[in-house]
């Protein structure tokens, strides 16, 4: 009799085992090695016939399924009594038992490859995406920032503010001492006369890092009213440096004229 096979992928031989025991509903532990076998060369004769490329490993294995089959034929020696024990040498066991072994171990791999893949594939119908800020669209509650008071508390707050209103010390608007011009041409007067003789004197000296505008405007003056009565003489050694101020020695110091000008 004559079995048909429709011809799949197999990863190796024995996934190509395991097919053909679960399709002839086989118990694993009992093999009939003489049909399993004939079943495989069936299917290795039918990849030739396809000029498909049977693999090294797919000729092993059929190597070994005819090596158990002819195992399988020979009779078994007789039972050896040592001790009064039964003693059966390793290569009279099943010649069965270690591919057996392999192909529990298979099916219980390729089941759990089964149970990865199909969860694989549950996994892949699922979408995610990052997440995303749902401020905007969260409702707007309006903040009552009197929540919870009642008209005695305003009371209280505003009789609080009342006694810290008349408590409040009045602030006194005080006056600068303003400087004239003919002060600070004494002021400046008196830096020359701490100089040596023939030393200059910076603008930048006359004035503190403190000084505010109107005392500037003030010494600009000054100096503007000593050159003006040929007191001192002013240069400057390039645009926008500092001006440089020398005592032209035409009179003392000690009698410079008042200002003509009133400011």
């Amino acid at each position: 009799m004559t079995v048909l096979y429709k011809l799949a992928t197999f990863e190796g031989p024995l996934d190509l085992l395991l097919h053909l025991i679960d399709e002839s509903e086989i118990d694993i532990q009992n093999i009939p090695i003489s049909e399993i076998t004939e079943q495989y060369l069936d299917y290795l004769h039918s990849m030739k016939e396809l000029e498909l490329e049977v693999t090294s490993e797919f000729l092993v294995m059929a190597a070994t399924l005819l090596s158990i089959k002819s195992k399988m034929l020979l009779p078994k020696p007789p039972v050896m009594e040592i001790d009064d024990f039964d003693y059966i040498e390793d290569d009279d066991m099943d010649p069965r038992a270690e591919l057996v072994r392999k192909l529990e171990e298979y099916r219980k791999y390729k089941g759990i490859a089964g149970h990865l893949r199909e969860r694989e594939e549950e996994r892949s119908l699922i979408f995610t995406k990052e997440p995303e800020d749902m401020t905007p669209f969260v409702a707007r509650v309006n903040y009552n920032p009197v929540e919870g008071l009642h008209t005695m508390d305003l009371v209280e707050a505003f009789q609080k503010a009342l006694r810290r209103a008349t408590r409040r010390v009045r602030v006194t608007r005080i006056q600068r001492d303003e400087i004239s011009v003919k002060d600070r041409i004494r002021q400046v007067v008196d830096r020359f006369q701490r100089l040596e003789r023939g030393e200059q004197l910076l603008f930048s000296k006359l004035l503190e890092s403190e000084t505010v505008r109107q005392e500037i405007v003030v010494t600009f003056l000054a100096v503007l009213e000593m050159m003006k009565m040929r007191q001192i003489c002013c240069y400057q050694s390039r645009l926008f440096d500092d001006i440089v101020m020398e005592w032209r020695g035409e009179v003392s110091l000690n009698e410079v004229p008042e200002v003509e000008s009133s400011y």
